[in-house]
């Protein structure tokens, strides 16, 4: 089972990118998001990253921290966690 932040974000990233076709729940908090797994692609990812900083107040800097991140729900939770503001906590 999906701690709430980590279904928070399958959410996000189902409604940000339009994926009608994919239920939240059945992305696994492991899974890649780039590539193989959801096969997003660089237009996803940074309009993944966009919605991400927006929601979570976190600043993803580089081409290598976004990758990083990106690796599947399970990386960016960790990533949000580690960098989301003291006043913004993700919940």
């Amino acid at each position: 089972m999906s701690e709430p932040l980590e279904s928070r974000l399958k959410q996000l990233i189902v409604s940000t990118l339009k994926l009608e076709d994919v239920d939240p729940a059945s992305i696994a908090d492991d899974a890649p998001l780039i590539g193989s797994g959801l096969s997003l692609d660089s237009i996803d990812a940074l309009e993944l990253v966009v919605t991400v900083e927006k929601e979570f107040g976190v600043k993803i800097a580089s081409s290598e921290e976004s990758r990083a991140a990106l690796a599947s729900v399970g990386h960016l939770a960790a990533y949000i966690r580690t960098h989301a503001p003291p006043d913004r906590p993700p919940g």
